[in-house]
């Protein structure tokens, strides 16, 4: 019994990782996805481009898979937290110091540890956003409050107010469960493709998102006018338009040439993606 127990341990652990990096590389695939890298092109961003998100996310796999056996093993945060540290010093050297996926690494982990722990249980239809309010939710506040370091994520929720990745994990990531997943489905049943199913639940979710990315590069300005492209862009019949991938093309170049990029509202989607092909959902992605 022990075995079989290893063997289906060893599998789904890879089903996990493998379903990380997917939902990581569809995530960076999709276009149009205003102002963000994509195969069609580099977006808002002199630094990176397709090739060095690529790069990033095969060096994360094995994280994935580490962190979902932390979750297995009722991980406490401290441990989880130095998972992620190390996942990001890897990607950082694979893609010679580009910031690509900090806020995936820790979403994403956590959504890991979260199924981990899940699994362990036998929950199947576990409450994933509850496991992690109820496991790591305290931690995760008290280790925002003692964070006093300059990293733009941190200067930028000082400033503003606002709860960035942090608040988002410790409230049990609402603009996933809440919004992008819903939207994701609902997209899907009512006959779009996956291409429409992702841009919709993308500005389903920078509609409601304080991203702090946007923060960062342009301000509160800068935030408003992302949010209130994407409530148009909704308001307009979103996906549903007869005329939306040319609105949404043209939304993006607008982005770029404000140099506005939502990389909070991408992170969340990939994680979105990332829950979608691990449950029931599976057929929307």
């Amino acid at each position: 019994m022990a075995l079989i127990a290893s063997t289906v341990y060893r599998l789904r652990t890879q089903q996990v990782a493998r379903a990380a990096v997917r939902a990581l590389y569809d995530e960076m695939c999709l276009y149009p996805k205003p102002g963000l890298v994509s195969k069609t092109d580099n977006g808002s961003h002199d630094d990176m481009q397709a090739a060095t998100f690529i790069k990033s996310l095969f060096s994360l796999r094995h994280y994935f898979a580490a962190i979902y056996q932390a979750g297995t093993r009722d991980a406490d945060f401290a441990e989880l937290t130095r998972l992620g540290i190390a996942a990001e010093a890897t990607m950082l050297r694979a893609t010679a110091g580009v910031n690509t996926h900090r806020g995936a690494i820790f979403n994403l982990g956590l959504l890991c540890a979260a199924l981990g722990k899940a699994d362990a249980a036998a929950l199947p239809n576990a409450d994933l956003a509850q496991i992690v309010i109820d496991s790591w939710g305290a931690d995760i506040k008290l280790a925002d409050s003692k964070d006093m370091s300059s990293s733009h994520g941190n200067l930028v929720c000082r400033k503003y107010a606002v709860g960035g990745a942090r608040g988002e994990a410790a409230a049990g990531f609402p603009h996933v469960f809440k919004i992008g997943l819903p939207t994701l489905v609902a997209i899907h049943q009512a006959g779009g493709n996956a291409v429409a199913a992702r841009c919709q639940s993308f500005f389903a979710i920078m509609a409601a998102l304080e991203d702090t990315n946007l923060l960062h590069r342009a301000g509160a300005d800068g935030l408003h006018y992302a949010r209130t492209s994407a409530i148009s862009f909704l308001a307009e019949g979103g996906v549903f338009a007869a005329n939306w991938l040319q609105r949404a093309k043209h939304i993006h170049q607008v982005f770029v040439a404000r140099r506005l990029s939502p990389g909070g509202s991408a992170d969340l989607l990939a994680a979105t993606l990332f829950i979608a092909a691990l449950t029931e959902r599976t057929a929307v992605i």
